[in-house]
This record gives C-alpha cells, sequence and structure tokens, in this order.
C-alpha cells in the first residue's frame, strides 16, 4: 500500500527499542513521528459557538512535534448544532477564534485537522435558526436521552425530512466550512460521518427511510456520504481530507441491518476520492463508552481501504501496540486516555502510569477544570 512505512521498523533514533506505536509514519504529505492521534472530543467550552482562548492550551498541551491531532466535532451551519457551546466554522468571526489555537498547535511541530460535523436530528427546536425543525434524512424522532433514575437530559424535536434539492446546499455547507478550515490554519478536515449524526443518519437504514436517490439500496444512503467527500476534497485537495465512520455502532439511534457490507463499501468507494485517511470506530464501541465483546473487525475496511487506516474505540497501550505491529491500524486515535493524559505519548513511550480521567467533568462548561488541569508526568513526580 502506497504511503506505508515499514511496519517492522521497531528502533528509534537512539537505538534503543521502541514499541510500534512510536515509529514514524507518513500520512500522505504529512511526516508524523509517532501514531497516537488525539481523538476528535466534545468539550462543550465553546462559548457562543465559537472557539474561546482557554482552547489555546489545552490543544496545545496534547501536541507533540509530529503528532495527529483531530479538533472536536465543529459544526458547518447555524443548522448542524444540538449540543451547548460547541464550536462552529461558519462565519468570519469562529475563523478568526481558531486561528490562534490552530497556531500553538503548529507552533510545537503537530498536525491538526479540524472535524467537520453536522447533528441533523439529534437537536431540538431551541438550537436551530428562528427555532426551526433540525434536519435529517427522515422524519422519524428521537427518544428522548434519558437518565438512569429517569430524568430527561434532553429532547429532540421532530426532523423535518430533507428534500432531494435542498441536499446540495448542505453539501455546500461542508464546502465552505473546509475552505473556512483551511483560512483558519488547519492543515486538513475530517468529515464526521459517523456516530448517528447528519452523514450516518443517511449512511443507516434503521434511520433512512428514503425513497429517492439518497435512500433504499446500499448504493443510494452511501451517496450523500459520498457526494460531500468528493465536494471537500474538490475544494481544499483529497490529500487534506480525511473521513470518520462507524459502522458498527448503534449511537443515536442509528445502527445498521449489515454494518459488515455499509463498512466495506465506504472503504472502497473512498479509494475514488484518494482522501488521505480513513478514520472508522472498532466494533466494541457500540453505544458511547461502552465497551463491548464483538466477533466483528475491522480489518475487511482496513485492507479494502488504500490510504492511512486510524482505529478508534476504547484502546489501551497494548492492544494499540498491537493493533500497528499486526498491521490492523496504521495510526490508533485515543479520546478519554488522551483528555486526561495531555502527554500521553510520552507516558506510553516510558510505560508510566496514567492519569484517571473524570467523566463528570467531561461536558462541563468550566474553562480550567477537567480541561487543562490534568497533570503532566512531570508534576506528578
Amino acid at each position: 500500500m502506497e504511503g506505508k512505512v515499514a511496519q517492522d521498523e521497531n528502533t528509534g533514533t537512539n537505538g534503543v527499542s521502541t514499541i510500534p506505536l512510536l515509529t514514524p509514519y507518513k500520512m500522505g504529505n504529512f511526516n508524523l513521528s509517532h501514531r497516537i492521534v488525539l481523538a476528535p472530543l466534545t468539550r462543550q467550552r465553546s462559548y457562543g459557538y465559537v472557539p474561546q482562548p482557554h482552547a489555546i492550551l489545552y490543544y496545545s498541551q496534547r501536541t507533540s512535534k509530529g503528532g495527529l491531532l483531530i479538533a472536536e466535532g465543529t459544526g458547518v451551519s447555524d443548522t448542524a448544532q444540538g449540543y451547548r457551546e460547541t464550536p462552529g466554522i461558519w462565519t468570519k468571526e469562529q475563523v478568526q477564534a481558531w486561528k490562534p489555537i490552530v497556531d500553538a498547535v503548529h507552533a510545537k511541530g503537530g498536525i491538526f485537522f479540524c472535524q467537520l460535523a453536522h447533528v441533523g436530528r439529534v437537536s431540538n427546536t431551541s438550537f436551530q435558526p428562528n427555532g426551526r425543525a433540525p434536519i435529517s434524512s427522515t422524519d422519524k424522532q428521537l427518544k428522548p436521552l434519558v437518565e438512569a433514575n429517569g430524568e430527561v437530559i434532553q429532547e429532540f424535536s421532530p426532523p423535518l425530512r430533507l428534500r432531494t434539492d435542498e441536499i446540495p446546499k448542505i453539501i455546500n455547507d461542508f464546502r465552505l466550512a473546509a475552505r473556512n478550515a483551511i483560512e483558519a490554519g488547519f492543515d486538513g478536515v475530517e468529515i464526521h460521518g459517523a456516530h448517528g449524526f447528519l452523514i450516518d443518519q443517511f449512511l443507516k437504514d434503521q434511520v433512512n427511510d428514503r425513497t429517492d436517490k439518497y435512500g433504499g439500496s446500499l448504493e443510494n444512503r452511501c451517496r450523500f456520504a459520498l457526494e460531500m467527500v468528493e465536494a471537500v476534497a474538490h475544494e481544499i485537495g483529497a490529500d487534506k481530507v480525511g473521513v470518520r465512520l462507524s459502522p458498527f455502532a448503534a449511537y443515536n439511534e442509528a445502527g445498521d441491518s449489515n454494518p459488515k457490507a455499509l463498512g466495506l463499501y465506504m472503504a472502497e468507494a473512498l479509494n475514488k476520492y484518494r482522501i488521505v485517511y480513513c478514520h472508522m470506530v472498532e466494533p466494541r464501541m457500540k453505544t458511547v463508552g461502552e465497551k463491548v465483546e464483538s466477533p466483528d473487525s475491522l480489518l475487511p475496511m482496513r485492507k479494502a481501504f488504500k490510504g492511512t487506516f486510524i482505529a478508534a474505540g476504547a484502546y489501551d497501550r497494548e492492544d494499540g501496540d498491537k493493533a500497528v505491529a499486526e498491521n490492523h491500524a496504521d495510526l490508533v486515535a485515543y479520546g478519554r486516555l488522551f483528555l486526561a493524559n495531555p502527554d500521553l505519548p510520552r507516558r506510553f513511550e516510558l510505560n508510566a502510569p496514567l492519569n484517571k480521567y473524570n467523566r463528570e467533568t467531561f461536558y462541563s462548561q468550566d474553562p480550567v477544570v477537567g480541561y487543562t488541569d490534568y497533570p503532566f508526568l512531570e508534576s506528578t513526580a
């Protein structure tokens, strides 16, 4: 496969044996010094949908020279939001606000991709312009999100099914957002096609009940995603475009009757556009934060996709290493571990103990606590 480096390369520059996760890798035009990727993580600290100065420290803390970071899900338009205080990239103000954050990552030698997202029906009228209904592939409403104690956390409004002639406008929103991301200084973008959000609402047959050219057959259900990839790649260059997919997951009531066929079809179809990477979520991640045993594997998709393959989903040091060593993935994305350990590559290198993450502060709006106050190895000694 082009762009791959020798998988048996396990000796560091100083002759000391290096774990596979810490070997260099060439991802398209980007020279990575290791295989540990910061996964895109919603943190809900972008007040009024505008990235804030505290994100400068958060992302720069997690930057290493030659490391790849993927920014949190970033809304492509004023219809894209469904969570409080999440960033966007559709206004000039948002673009300007991202610039110092991107600059800080680049100052430390990092490579930074912006995840472009649209939640689709995972929203309600309070998030939408003029209190309109959220948009989707369908008009089927999501059930409310309920805590174990029965308390309703979030309610979702009945969505408006996009008409066939409205779809080009949504694709154009992603195209313009990609252009804005490059203007903000990002090295590339990741199109969020996972976790039951808008693109996934087209991909998955448990959601998509359309009868036009965007529904029905597997090919039709994948059309929206692939037209999106084509438009974004044409706008900024395929060498700056990645895609995230979760064929096996059922987040936000978006499951599929044949996830293996869906994942394989998308992996093969993406080759046509020569995008730089495909980022897939492991089958063991069926719902948010819950790891389950699964007989399925991403290996067929990994083999089918010709570019860089990133795997994500409850990896630790040991199985991340194994994934790279056995050629199941080129890169491994870490979410919760990287959130709690800003110096994760260093800790993996030394096989040092890890900070425990605190789930209570994942989505708080605090600009410091649970965000930039996780200690580095040196400060824990």
